[in-house]
């Protein structure tokens, strides 16, 4: 038999805290740590199954996310799953959800955060050419400057080697990533997000749907706009997401909340520090 390289007194101390947040926020609690990575979306349907046949099942699910981002293929899949047994679904962020990440986040009815969380541009990553994951964004504004430079006669030589030897199957997957980040905001923002927002503050008039989905279009535009955030891993404060009309729950007016998430997180980074892990999930039924 194979031992497990997890002390017993860890492995304790992370299922005791785990129990204290998911009793305090009264729901089911998923943890995820880790890049979002194709074939993961398996793994999830299996745990979250777990948890909802344990006769323990909340009425709703709050998804604490850890995340540089990845692909947007198993994000489709996972939410698909959150919301087959949930109507109700928040997202904690209580360190960084970045990329694919935050537009997983766009899925959630609710979106906590305390003053030092971050999102990210919705920037997805896909794989090159050899197997590596890029930020599809830099590439696409890369290859519009050099055709723009072309056009105006002023290409190197060493810039016309790169855009002719660019794979245009491989140009097209990465306009195909970001229209996708696009698509699935301005469908998950109104559904989800925005289903409480049904008057204008300000005059009293109803919100129609078609409003709601333009908000939802300007904020994926606007997150989804690389010569503004200048870098895939640009972190975003609540503040300047409440800047860009997407509104952002503040964590630290729930204490109770708020000092059992912390007080989780903080133990969860030294255990996957101290265990060397790339990946991490959590939930009463698995560890």
């Amino acid at each position: 038999m194979i031992k497990s390289p997890i002390n017993d007194s860890n492995r304790q101390a992370m299922i005791e805290a785990f129990s204290t947040l998911e009793q305090t926020l009264n729901a089911d609690v998923f943890v995820y740590f880790g890049e979002l990575i194709d074939g993961v979306e398996a793994s999830v349907k299996q745990i979250i199954e777990s948890i909802c046949r344990d006769g323990k099942k909340h009425k709703d699910l709050c998804v604490l996310l850890t995340t540089t981002g990845g692909s947007l293929n198993p994000v489709k899949r996972m939410v698909n799953i959150f919301r087959n047994f949930y109507t109700q679904v928040n997202f904690i962020v209580p360190d960084y959800a970045y990329s694919a990440g935050t537009v997983m986040c766009c899925s959630g009815d609710k979106i906590f955060m305390d003053y030092y969380s971050v999102l990210g541009p919705i920037d997805p990553q896909v794989r090159n050419r050899d197997g590596k994951f890029v930020a599809a964004l830099g590439y696409l504004d890369k290859i519009n400057e050099l055709i723009e430079k072309a056009k105006r006669n002023e290409l190197t030589n060493a810039e016309f080697i790169i855009l002719k030897d660019f794979d245009l199957a491989e140009l097209r997957a990465y306009e195909q990533a970001r229209d996708l980040a696009v698509d699935l905001l301005v469908e998950w923002l109104p559904k989800y997000k925005f289903k409480n927002w049904t008057v204008h503050n300000s005059t009293n008039v109803p919100v129609t749907d078609t409003e709601k989905q333009s908000r939802a279009l300007e904020i994926a535009q606007n997150l989804s706009d690389n010569k503004e955030w200048k870098s895939h891993g640009r972190p975003i404060s609540r503040e300047e997401l409440g800047k860009l009309k997407l509104q952002i729950e503040r964590l630290e007016d729930h204490p109770d909340a708020y000092t059992a998430i912390t007080a989780y997180h903080e133990l969860m980074i030294d255990y996957i520090q101290k265990y060397n892990m790339s990946r991490f999930i959590q939930t009463r039924r698995f560890l």
